[in-house]
């Protein structure tokens, strides 16, 4: 299996303006060409904003959801595809011939479409409905699998989807940055980037602390770690409606480490390549293979109101 470039990105989305988006996606797109990459991973739903659907009713997210292949943005993203000659995966909200919505991640190559993703556990907008599969994909001879944002908090999906047989599992989020019962959290305050530069030392701080990146460091390297797959993060950097968002796009090796990372203030992206022999090398590997499915197939198959049951001694 040859060796695998792939780059990730952060930039500052605008609230709806897909034309702007758009844009700014094929920009990244050729210089992430440029530069060797194979395919360009972008946040979630990065063609059309994500925090500002809070506040949309169901005629408005129809009007801003699109069908999939058909629709107007996976023809622009086939066109960068071909026109650099790298796959491309972003997101957007998508609706069916049925007016179902659904929060969407597609991978694009030169030929189309080649991979979509439904959010298994959407919640910015009451009227988007869950995803109800798991992807995994061919590219470039790699396994690929997508899991969207709250997916991967669940530890259940980023298994089943290693099992499935992805290698590398795409992980594009709008997160870190709001209030959570975790110790530390909280919003980083707007006028901050009003003035970036002035406030670069102070915004790297709060994006780095417990509010951002502290917390983001506690879960996602277990994920590559312990399931023996490389991670592509993708996180936007910047105004994201009226939350402020911390960017660290960044790519994980199958031992956990960080391997690249957007570090800027600005629309960034990294490339990394990525290589065969650490999929077996890593020890998440050798655990998948220990595994005793026997043992717990029927506890971690069993619903919720299971646990409510134990008596504790």
């Amino acid at each position: 299996m040859e060796n695998l470039t792939i780059a990730t990105a952060q930039f500052e989305n605008r609230s709806g303006d897909k034309a702007y988006n758009l844009s700014v996606i094929e920009k990244m797109t050729a210089n992430a060409a440029a530069q060797g990459a194979q395919a360009i991973a972008f946040h979630e739903c990065s063609i059309t904003g994500y925090t500002f659907a809070r506040k949309l009713d169901k005629a408005q997210m129809l009007e801003l959801a699109e069908e999939i292949p058909c629709g107007p943005s996976i023809a622009k993203l086939t066109e960068y595809a071909r026109r650099y000659d790298i796959a491309i995966m972003a997101g957007l909200f998508e609706k069916d011939k049925e007016d179902n919505l659904f929060k969407a991640y597609v991978c694009v190559d030169k030929t189309g479409l080649i991979a979509k993703h439904r959010k298994l556990h959407p919640f910015i907008n009451p009227y988007l409905l869950p995803g109800t599969a798991y992807t995994v994909f061919d590219l470039y001879g790699w396994k690929c699998g997508i899991l969207i944002c709250y997916d991967n908090n669940i530890i259940e999906n980023v298994r089943a989807t290693t099992l499935l047989g992805a290698q590398v599992i795409f992980m594009p989020h709008v997160t870190m940055c709001t209030p959570s019962t975790r110790p530390g959290a909280g919003f980083v305050d707007l006028e901050l980037w009003k003035d970036k530069e002035a406030n670069a030392v102070l915004l790297r701080q709060e994006f780095d602390g417990l509010k951002g990146r502290q917390w983001l460091m506690k879960w996602l390297p277990a994920r590559a770690y312990d399931n023996a797959i490389y991670a592509v993060f993708a996180n936007p950097i910047g105004m994201d409606d009226d939350q402020l968002k911390n960017g660290c796009s960044m790519i994980l090796d199958p031992y956990g480490d960080i391997i690249t990372e957007c570090r800027s203030l600005d629309n960034e992206l990294v490339l990394a390549e990525l290589t065969a022999d650490k999929l077996e090398k890593a020890g998440g590997y050798r655990y998948i293979q220990a595994r005793k499915p026997e043992l717990y197939r029927d506890i971690i198959g069993a619903e919720h109101e299971s646990f409510q049951k134990v008596v504790w001694l």
